[in-house]
Order: structure tokens, then sequence, then C-alpha cells
């Protein structure tokens, strides 16, 4: 699939004097149902985090709070998004590499992901990642 597939969402965003509130409905919002939720939080601001990509899982990273760089990788393209709202999401379809990095002074980062945790989902080599790609092009 290629690195366009991965898109920003807007996510529903309801202000009032209290405070602002997002949120997001699995099979409505994006287009998978939530199996599990991960945050990662006290980053160091040269913290790299990803590197590798899922065969089947799809996941929605939002930045809750501050910034970080998502740099998707389709084994042809690449692309790299800022993420710095807590009220839009990046959605990332399967079998792309992930990169994160740039995390700013208090950064929060949210995944909503498809599938719960299979460690057999991960591939967490670049160069295996390259060939499978070219596997699954040569099928298609």
């Amino acid at each position: 699939m290629a690195v366009e597939s991965c898109r920003l969402i807007e996510l529903p965003r309801v202000d009032d004097n209290r405070g602002s509130l997002s949120f997001v409905e699995g099979g409505n919002h994006i287009p998978f149902e939530i199996a599990r939720v991960y945050y990662l939080y006290d980053l160091p601001i040269v913290a790299e985090r990803g590197s590798h990509a899922h065969k089947k899982l799809e996941q929605l990273i939002i930045a809750i709070s501050g910034s970080f760089d998502v740099v998707l990788d389709d084994g042809r393209n690449k692309r790299t998004f800022h993420l710095d709202r807590p009220n839009a999401g990046l959605l990332i379809a399967s079998m792309h590499w992930r990169e994160l990095a740039n995390f700013t002074p208090g950064a929060v980062c949210i995944v909503l992901a498809s599938l719960p945790y299979d460690k057999n989902d991960y591939i967490r080599n670049y160069h295996e990642f390259l060939a499978a790609v070219e596997s699954s092009r040569k099928s298609e």
C-alpha cells in the first residue's frame, strides 16, 4: 500500500468555556475497531521511536500534548507528518515503516491500534521490510 494511503484525520472537537474535548470512535472516525491503546511519554528530546513496520496492524497516532514528527516509508516513497494537535491523528495502514522523532519537551503520543499486541506482526529490520514489500508487489 502506498504512503499516500496514510493520512491525517481531523477528529471531532467540542469547545466551551470549560475547555476542549476530542474523541475517537472505532469504526466511525477511523476505519477499524480499537483493540489496543498505548501511549508514549517522558520522552527525551533526542528519542527516536518506532523503527518498525506491521504486517497487519493499523494505527491512529495522536500528539495529545506537544509535538513530534512521524516519517512513513512504503518501501519506495517517504513522507513526513508533523503532529502537534490533539484533535488530529495520523492514520497508518499496515506495511509502512514508521519512525517517530523530534519530540518537544512534555510530548505525549497516544496510539490506537486495530489489533492486540502480537510480536509476530512486527518487522523490525528495514531490509526485511523492503524484501516483504517487494514480495507483496510481485504477487499482486
